[in-house]
């Protein structure tokens, strides 16, 4: 997008008041989807939306993470959100998209079928995950919203990149760091297994 961004006059105390109010009473998703199912994750915990980059592969990495990208110089590992759910593969040929969020300790990638638009909904219409809503999906949920036409089912971000136990989290694989020119694909995946499994490559 071009052109600058015009950045709103003052406000009068009873406007600010307003529209305090009106945003504790609203809440703001990124959506996207995966196999069908809708998702929403907190807009201040997104970083942007990127279609299909190139991955380096992580020798020996689990299996939800499909790789590493470089992101204009930062190394952000990629989690598949098919595999991470354990829903079945992507059958039609098309590649995934990128959406990224921030992490404590950098930037995350979870790659998803489709990215939708990001939408306001009433927080009063929170609700806990129904019954019939998958034990793999549940466990990474914070709640939904039942929409006027599908089921909004919002991720927990924390929970969503942590691996089950005996794996260690994208976050850990030093998420985020900057890349140099001199980093190729099989130093990253030797620099991965270090961080994954904290020892040096052997071979």
């Amino acid at each position: 997008m071009t052109g600058s961004r015009h950045w709103p006059g003052k406000r009068s105390e009873a406007n600010d008041t307003q529209q305090d109010r009106a945003a504790q009473a609203s809440r703001q998703y990124a959506t996207f989807f995966v196999d069908g199912l809708f998702f929403g994750i907190d807009v201040l915990e997104v970083q942007e939306v990127l279609r299909y980059q190139e991955m380096t592969r992580v020798p020996l990495a689990p299996e939800v993470i499909e790789g590493l990208i470089n992101l204009r110089g930062q190394i952000v590992t990629a989690i598949d959100m098919r595999r991470r759910l354990k829903l079945r593969p992507r059958t039609d040929g098309r590649t995934p998209m990128n959406t990224v969020v921030r992490t404590e300790e950098g930037a995350v990638s979870l790659l998803v079928d489709e990215i939708g638009d990001v939408i306001a909904v009433d927080a009063d219409a929170f609700e806990r995950a129904p019954d019939n809503v998958t034990p793999q999906a549940r466990e990474l949920l914070q709640g939904v919203y039942k929409l006027k036409d599908r089921l909004l089912l919002i991720l927990d971000t924390k929970k969503t990149i942590g691996l089950p136990a005996g794996h260690t989290s994208p976050s850990g694989m030093e998420t985020g760091r900057k890349a140099t020119e001199t980093d190729t694909s099989a130093a990253d995946a030797a620099h991965s297994r270090r961080v994954l499994y904290g020892k040096e490559d052997q071979r």
